[in-house]
């Protein structure tokens, strides 16, 4: 699963790519100095790894990933290929989900591409250029479905839908913003829509920002836009990341502390990006390794198990199952067995976050 980080240039996409990734991907005061992807797997931080490798005291504990795609600057009229636009839509095309970075501070030493720190018209210039490309997209489908109605009017089912977007689109409302019944949905999946995409916008704040988002007009201005768009908000300092991104733990934990927070706005950027791709984990936990599994919200027991191993999903029998926090309560699994918290469940049992699995399955 891949998160493209987008934003117009020099708003500090690559400085935190750089501190998700520790990947050193060249940084610039000037436009288009990631001109090629650079790409970076991340582990997510998940503390429910931390507690069970205290528990199990194992050889490896790994937890889950996700992948984040630098993406180069973006200009207006990228749909029409200007600037790295031709570059900047295909490469958005190949990720799941986008992090859309926008400046929200005023720093003289860094030129803003438009001359001035305005937020929303920072975030409407790229999503326009995307409603420009995907509007491009629907006119062709329509095109198509039309040719295909003279034999097949179960064609115009597919056209109505089209020229419901195309409407909405002409009005500056992306993709994800429409509201669609089951069906339409269902059809939505073979459009792949750049604006269809789940999207989380990255507030770029100074550090005398910190700890004062919810007093700071520029981001209730990014919070109400995004309300709109059915998308998340993150509020993190770009500039501070890098510096915490290069401590040891210890350090960075002090480093936080002294800042009045739980964790980095990397760490809540990257939780959140993982939820928004409709993810979530399982765990299996032992001597040999801990382990948090990547899987789709509501993937049952036996596809879980395809993640292990593809013949633990063919000879599937039984999971036994018990809940992260009840075995951390029990302090063991021979504790939770003993109160009655491991569960047997069978094919149809969905999976939940947090599961610690033990898999039963003969071949």
């Amino acid at each position: 699963m891949k998160i493209g980080i987008v934003g117009l240039p020099n708003v500090g996409k690559s400085t935190m790519f750089n501190s998700i990734t520790k990947a050193g991907a060249e940084c610039a005061n000037y436009p288009f100095c990631t001109i090629e992807p650079n790409v970076g797997v991340v582990a997510v931080p998940d503390e429910r790894l931390d507690n069970l490798e205290k528990m199990y005291n194992p050889q490896k504990v790994t937890h889950a990933i996700v992948e984040f795609v630098d993406i180069a600057g973006l200009v207006k009229g990228a749909s029409k290929g200007e600037g790295l636009g031709n570059k900047f839509l295909s490469h958005i095309r190949e990720v799941d989900a986008i992090a859309q970075v926008v400046r929200c501070f005023e720093d003289s030493n860094v030129v803003h591409v438009d001359g001035s720190v305005d937020p929303i018209r920072d975030i409407e210039t790229i999503n326009l250029e995307l409603i420009f490309a995907d509007i491009e997209t629907v006119n062709k489908r329509i095109e198509k479905a039309q040719k295909q109605l003279k034999a097949d009017k179960k064609a115009q089912v597919e056209i109505d839908l089209l020229q419901k977007i195309k409407n909405n689109l002409e009005n500056g409302i992306s993709a994800r913003a429409i509201e669609f019944n089951e069906d339409e949905k269902e059809l939505m999946k073979d459009l792949f829509l750049l604006t269809s995409k789940p999207i989380i916008y990255v507030a770029n704040i100074s550090e005398s920002q910190i700890g004062q988002e919810n007093n700071d007009e520029l981001i209730t201005k990014v919070s109400e836009y995004a309300k709109k768009e059915n998308a998340e908000v993150v509020s993190l300092c770009v500039k501070m990341e890098e510096e915490l991104s290069g401590l040891e733990d210890n350090d960075k934990k002090e480093m936080l502390e002294a800042l009045g927070l739980q964790e980095s706005g990397l760490d809540k950027l990257i939780k959140k990006s993982y939820d928004l791709l409709g993810l979530m984990s399982f765990l299996t936990a032992g001597e040999p390794e801990v382990r948090a599994w990547t899987i789709k919200k509501g993937t049952k027991a036996p596809q879980a198990a395809g993640k292990i191993h593809s013949d633990i999903e063919r000879g599937f029998i039984k999971a036994d199952v018990v809940s992260y926090e009840d075995l951390i309560r029990e302090g063991s699994m021979v504790a939770a067995r003993e109160k009655g918290l491991v569960r047997s469940e069978g094919k149809d049992y969905i999976m939940q976050d947090g599961d610690i699995v033990l898999f039963k399955f003969n071949v």
